[in-house]
């Protein structure tokens, strides 16, 4: 699926000017990826983790 992302974004472009800005596209969108999977991935939830913190104050 990612793959299929970054050709999707290429191909809309069609020829570099440059091989650098390639680079830039593509380290564009891993970077997004990168941020939205880590912020989907919560294993513990917040309200579980103030629920922990506040049984170890007391």
């Amino acid at each position: 699926r990612l793959n299929r992302e970054i050709r999707r974004r290429t191909s809309v472009i069609g020829i570099f000017p440059h091989e650098s800005s390639y680079v830039r596209l593509v380290t564009a969108y891993l970077m997004e990826y990168s941020e939205d999977w880590s912020s989907s991935r919560a294993y513990i939830k917040e309200e579980s983790m103030s629920a922990l913190l506040l049984k170890e104050v007391a």
